[in-house]
């Protein structure tokens, strides 16, 4: 791979990295309003908020993982966790100053509407940990098994037991806090994972089109990876 091929390599990798870490912070603040779907007159369901910006996540890392490979994709997972943490303290921080007399937004208003956030966020840290890795783990042990090929098979199946562990740990979690009452875990539990379920199955072909997109635009064969090289340009910038 030729420099200027690393280069552009390497500020895609930076777009991703940062629209993940996006994705995975807004999600968390934002979780406390509930809305409802009605699917075509089949199924009802009533999730947070929160869920719509976090499949984003799992499309990113699946990209990341069949382009750049596993080391990379931690490496996004690793940097999401450290950028929750810091929304975190911002938060708190942003909680305990008092406001002023003529402030839009009240001390009242703003703990109602971030004042779970500090659980909401713990809650999504730890699920975000096991089900990212397990989904990172997963991606690739269906690319050993099928060696590069069917790329919908570890797009999806790796996807589907990942948001089922994410899912069900954040309410778990949220039930234990007493944050959500636990006569609704059943029913968010079921609207979460299918709803994302139905989003991993809607976003393969995107997933296609952008593993199109790379091979064809740095010259890959099916199943290779660029993380090795980036690595070596990485090394070679800061020499």
């Amino acid at each position: 791979m030729s420099q200027r091929d690393a280069l552009a390599a390497y500020r895609i990798y930076f777009i991703l990295g940062a629209l993940f870490i996006c994705s995975l912070v807004v999600s968390n603040l934002i979780f406390q309003k509930f809305f409802y779907w009605d699917f075509f007159g089949l199924y009802r369901f009533e999730i947070s908020v929160g869920i719509l910006p976090y499949p984003i996540t799992f499309l990113i890392t699946d990209l990341i993982s069949e382009i750049y490979g596993k080391k990379k994709a931690n490496q996004v997972v690793t940097a999401g966790i450290f950028a929750s943490i810091f929304s975190l303290l911002i938060v708190y921080t942003s909680a305990v100053v008092p406001a002023t007399d003529w402030s839009p937004v009240d001390n009242a208003l703003f703990d109602k509407v971030f004042g779970a956030t500090v659980v909401a966020v713990m809650a999504s840290m730890m699920a975000y940990l096991f089900a990212q890795y397990i989904d990172i783990q997963l991606f690739h042990f269906w690319k050993r098994l099928t060696k590069g090929k069917h790329l919908w098979i570890r797009n999806n199946f790796s996807t589907f037991f990942s948001q089922f562990v994410d899912t069900a740990t954040v309410l778990l979690l949220l039930c234990a806090f007493n944050k959500i009452e636990w006569s609704l875990f059943g029913t968010l539990l079921l609207s979460g994972f299918l709803f994302k379920v139905l989003v991993a199955v809607c976003d393969t072909p995107f997933l296609y089109l952008g593993v199109y997109l790379f091979r064809k635009r740095f010259k890959l064969a099916p199943g290779e990876e660029i993380g090795a090289e980036l690595n070596a340009f990485q090394k070679e910038e800061k020499l």
